[in-house]
């Protein structure tokens, strides 16, 4: 894990992947962290916001003592994160992530060989999609607010579907596996916005939906059709947020979206303020050409 510091109980650090220094992720770690204490991974959008994500969240992972973990997907390393990294499209975004959990797994005594995932707009992309193609590694997961999905169709190739995959050769899809794992999606009631993020094409318009929420129930009911057609009971639901639109910011703290999603991983926890009133992080974390172990960005008591 290379040096740490010693720091208040509660502290959320910017770190550099030792394997890999270019590579950097925010990791909080409750005042205590006991055996066994899960693992939860949040994905930033394709604004790679991952520290507001990681201070969206840590006040519910401190109250679950779990450990977050909210990596950096940069975007001259990983243009197309969210669909894991075709060939030719920059790094593999799964292989990294499963790089960095077993690098903080490593602080983790007797860590789960799962842990849970949680992911907005773009990281809802590719946590649906990670889900999809490893489901061995995932306890649960919650995708916010997808632009598109891969749908459950074994007769369409990746990233649309879960045919052969030409650009990931290696990707084989076990759908009995990945419809076992239980997955939430949240879509915010007032995002139905076709803006210039928003991926448009006749055939997702026709299969998927033309806004999020039509798109984020028409997978949810796809996957859950699919299960049934193997036997398996439905594992995806699906939740509207009232009146939250698509950022991020205004989901966060207008429409629950860090309480929806720990409820669905964990289960409710009463008492916890709001994500506004939270102090935020300080970004300036000096010279980072110079971090070699870890770099206190804030704490939570």
């Amino acid at each position: 894990m290379g040096d740490r510091l010693i720091r208040p109980p509660g502290s959320m650090q910017l770190c550099r992947l030792v394997a890999d220094p270019e590579q950097e992720y925010y990791l909080f770690e409750p005042a205590r962290v006991e055996l066994g204490a899960p693992i939860v991974v949040c994905v930033h959008g394709s604004s790679r916001n991952a520290a507001e994500h990681a201070r969206c969240f840590a006040p519910l992972a401190a109250a679950h003592r779990a450990v977050l973990v909210a990596p950096l997907f940069a975007a001259d390393r990983f243009p197309d994160y969210q669909r894991l990294g075709r060939n030719g499209r920059g790094m593999r975004a799964d292989l990294m992530l499963e790089r960095i959990v077993d690098e903080v797994r490593g602080i983790v005594a007797g860590a789960p060989a799962r842990w849970f995932l949680i992911g907005h707009s773009g990281g809802a992309q590719f946590v649906h999609r990670y889900a999809m193609a490893h489901p061995e590694k995932v306890e649960r997961y919650v995708g916010s607010a997808a632009g598109w999905y891969t749908m459950p169709d074994p007769a369409v190739s990746f990233p649309l579907g879960i045919g052969r995959a030409f650009d990931l050769a290696d990707l084989v899809f076990d759908a009995r596996a990945f419809l076992s794992v239980p997955g939430c999606v949240l879509v915010g009631s007032r995002d139905t916005g076709r803006g210039p993020a928003f991926k448009k094409s006749k055939r997702i318009d026709r299969d998927q939906g033309t806004t999020r929420l039509d798109r984020g129930r028409i997978w949810s009911a796809a996957m859950n059709r699919a299960a049934a057609a193997l036997g398996l009971p439905a594992r995806v639901s699906f939740r509207e947020l009232p009146g939250a639109a698509h950022r991020f910011s205004g989901m966060a703290r207008r429409g629950g979206l860090p309480q929806a999603a720990f409820a669905f991983l964990f289960g409710k926890i009463d008492g916890l303020g709001s994500p506004d009133q939270i102090e935020p992080p300080e970004e300036d974390c000096g010279d980072k050409k110079e971090l070699t172990g870890r770099c206190i960005v804030a704490e939570f008591g």
